[in-house]
C-alpha cells in the first residue's frame, strides 16, 4: 500500500455543449499532471455545467460517451489516472455522474445521488438521481466521490465512510454568491471531513455561464478540518496536492493557502468573469454602452475594460436638451481614464422628430413620463444600431435597486444583450466604484489609479429627463431603498415586519407596490450575472399578475 500520493485538482472553465474543447482542457491538463497518480476535473466537466435542458439532447449524451472513451483510452499513456465529470444513461434514466479513467479504460463510475431542486438549481427535471455511492480504489487507496450537493447532505458522506473511504474528492460546479466561501468551508466540508474522519479535497470549477459564475476556490481540508490548500479564485488553476499516509489515516500535507478577494472585490471579479465569458463565447468582437456621466454606465464601463481591454470597449454619450455640463464632462473623463472610444451622438434631431410625429396624438395632454422616456428609448434604439452595424454587443447598466422598483425604460436604457449590474443593488455599485478607483482586479486588463471621477460618485444620481431630475423625486435614497429591497426580494419579509424594524410604513408599502408593478419588466430585461442568494429570474420567479400585497 502507498504511503504517499499526489493528486492534482485541476479548477478549470469549461464551455456548456464544447466537448471536444473541454476534452482538450483534460489532456493539456493531465500532460501538466505527469508526475501526479490523480487528477480530478470539475462537475459534469465534458458537457459543462449547467447544461440545462441541452442536456436532453440524446445526440449530446452520444457525443460525450464516445469522446469519454476517447479519454479513457489516453489514460494508458504514462500519467495519472483522471476523475472526469459527465453525463451518463443507465437502464434508460440520465445520471450525473463521475468516471475513474485508468489505465486505458473506464475503471468505475459512480453518480450523484442528491439533486438539488431549489434556487438556480432544477436537476430533478434533467437526472435521475444514483444510489449511495460506494468508495473508488485508486492506486490502492478507497476514495468516495461525492458530488456537490450530495456534500451538502450527511448521508452520502457517512455511507461512503462506513463502506471505507479513505478520503473524499468532492468535484463540484458551484455558482458564486455573497459570502458563499465561508458557507462551503465552515458551514459543509469541514463538517463532513469532522463528521467521518476524513480528509476531504474540494474542487470547484471557474468561469461565466449565462447569468451564473463560478468563482473556483477549490480547498482541501484534513480529517480535523483543518485547511491545507487554498486555491485561488476567479482563475483557472492546476495544482498538485501531496498525501501521506498515517496511523491516523490519510492526511492532506499543508500547502499554499492563497488569499481570497474579499467583499467588494469578489463582487467586482463576479462582474468581470462573467462578462468577458459571455462576451467571447458568444463571438462579439466588443460591447458598446451609453456612458451618461452617472455611476451605473461608469462601473460598467470599468467592468467592461478589465474584462475585455480597452480597444474593446466603446462609451458613446448621447446628450438631450437636459444633459449637464456636468455629465458631458464627467463621461468624458471616465473614457479618457479608461482609454475606451468615445463618442457624442445628441439624440435632440431624434427627440424633435419623435415630438412632432407624436404630436397629434398627444394634443391637449400635459407632458409627463411618456415624453420623458422617449428619450431613453431614442438612446437604446441608436446603441442597438451601432451595435447591429459594427457588431458589439450592447451593455445595459441599470442596477438591481433600479429593476426592483421599474425605475428603467423598457426598450429604452433596458435594452441591450447582458447587464452586469442587474444583481447589484445601487449602494452595491458606489461600493465596487470606490473599490475599483483604489485597486486592479489580479484577473483585470484595465488601467491603475481612477478611473470613475469623484464628481461621479458624489453628485445626486438623477437620470436627466426632465430640467433639474433626481432620483429622489420619486424614489427613498438608496441607503433607505436597498434594505427595504434587501428585505422585501432577499427574506420575503413583509411589509409589517420591516415596519417593526423601523422603516416607515407608507414607504415600505410604495416600495412593495413598485416591487410587484414591475414583474413584467423584469421578464423582459437582458440577462445578468447572479450576485446575490435572490437574484431575478433564476431565483425569484413570480407571477406577473397577483393581487397579493403584504401590508
Amino acid at each position: 500500500m502507498p504511503d504517499t500520493l499526489k493528486i492534482t485538482l485541476a479548477q478549470l472553465n469549461q464551455s456548456v455543449g464544447d466537448i471536444s474543447g473541454n476534452a482538450q482542457a483534460v489532456l493539456a491538463a493531465r500532460d501538466q499532471a505527469k508526475g501526479s497518480d490523480l487528477i480530478v476535473f470539475p462537475e459534469l466537466h465534458l458537457i459543462g455545467y449547467p447544461p440545462e435542458d441541452l442536456i436532453l439532447k440524446p445526440a449530446l449524451i452520444e457525443r460525450a460517451a464516445a469522446q469519454l472513451q476517447t479519454l479513457a483510452q489516453a489514460s494508458a499513456a504514462d500519467g495519472p489516472a483522471m476523475l472526469v465529470g459527465s453525463a451518463f444513461v443507465l437502464d434508460g434514466a440520465l445520471h450525473n455522474g463521475v468516471a475513474l479513467l485508468d489505465q486505458g479504460r473506464v475503471a468505475a463510475v459512480r453518480l450523484k445521488h442528491e439533486l438539488p431542486n431549489y434556487g438556480t438549481f432544477d436537476e430533478m427535471r434533467l437526472f435521475q438521481p444514483g444510489p449511495l455511492p460506494e468508495p473508488m480504489i485508486v492506486r490502492g487507496t478507497m476514495i468516495g466521490v461525492p458530488i456537490c450537493e450530495d456534500i451538502w447532505h450527511s448521508e452520502v458522506c457517512r455511507h461512503l465512510a462506513d463502506f471505507g473511504a479513505e478520503m473524499l474528492i468532492c468535484i463540484n460546479g458551484s455558482p458564486y454568491e455573497i459570502n458563499k466561501d465561508a458557507l462551503r468551508i465552515e458551514g459543509v466540508a469541514k463538517r463532513r471531513a469532522v463528521d467521518t474522519g476524513l480528509p476531504l479535497a474540494y474542487l470547484n470549477r471557474v468561469g461565466g455561464q449565462d447569468e451564473l459564475v463560478f468563482d473556483g476556490a477549490s480547498f482541501v481540508v484534513n480529517g480535523d478540518g483543518g485547511l491545507a490548500v487554498q486555491l485561488r479564485d476567479w482563475e483557472e488553476q492546476v495544482a498538485e496536492t501531496r498525501w501521506t499516509r498515517t496511523a491516523q489515516g490519510w492526511r492532506c500535507d499543508r500547502g499554499k493557502v492563497e488569499t481570497l478577494a474579499v467583499h467588494p472585490e469578489d463582487i467586482y471579479c463576479a462582474m468581470v468573469v462573467s462578462l468577458r465569458d459571455y462576451v467571447n463565447r458568444n463571438g462579439f468582437p466588443g460591447v458598446v454602452l451609453g456612458l451618461s456621466g452617472g455611476i451605473d454606465s461608469a462601473t460598467c464601463a470599468a467592468i467592461a475594460v478589465d474584462a475585455l481591454g480597452a480597444d474593446r470597449v466603446w462609451g458613446v454619450m448621447m446628450p438631450s436638451r437636459f444633459t449637464s455640463t456636468q455629465s458631458l464632462d464627467d463621461a468624458a473623463a471616465c473614457a479618457q481614464a479608461l482609454d475606451i472610444r468615445y463618442s457624442v451622438m445628441p439624440i435632440g434631431s431624434a427627440v424633435d422628430g419623435m415630438d412632432a410625429m407624436l404630436g397629434p396624438a398627444f394634443d391637449g395632454t400635459g407632458r409627463d413620463l411618456a415624453e420623458e422616456n422617449l428619450q431613453a428609448r431614442i438612446r437604446g434604439m441608436g446603441l442597438m444600431a451601432l451595435s447591429n452595424k459594427f457588431g458589439p454587443m450592447l451593455l445595459t447598466t441599470a442596477n438591481k435597486s433600479e429593476m426592483s422598483v421599474g425605475y428603467a425604460t423598457i426598450y429604452g436604457d433596458m435594452a441591450g444583450g447582458y447587464n452586469p449590474l442587474k444583481d447589484a443593488y445601487k449602494m452595491t455599485v458606489y461600493a465596487v466604484a470606490r473599490w475599483r478607483n483604489r485597486h486592479v482586479p489580479r484577473i483585470g486588463l484595465g488601467p491603475l489609479g481612477r478611473v470613475i471621477p469623484e464628481s461621479i460618485l458624489t453628485k445626486p444620481p438623477t437620470a436627466e429627463l426632465r430640467p433639474n431630475q433626481r432620483d429622489t423625486d420619486n424614489l427613498p435614497p438608496y441607503d433607505v431603498l436597498d434594505p427595504i429591497l434587501l428585505g422585501l426580494v432577499e427574506h420575503d419579509k413583509s411589509v409589517d415586519q420591516l415596519v417593526a424594524e423601523g422603516f416607515d410604513r407608507r414607504t415600505v408599502q410604495h416600495v412593495e407596490r413598485l416591487l410587484h408593478r414591475a414583474e413584467y419588466k423584469r421578464r423582459q430585461a437582458a440577462p445578468g450575472v447572479k450576485l446575490t442568494a435572490r437574484n431575478f429570474g433564476r431565483d425569484r420567479r413570480y407571477p406577473i399578475t397577483h393581487a397579493f400585497r403584504s401590508g
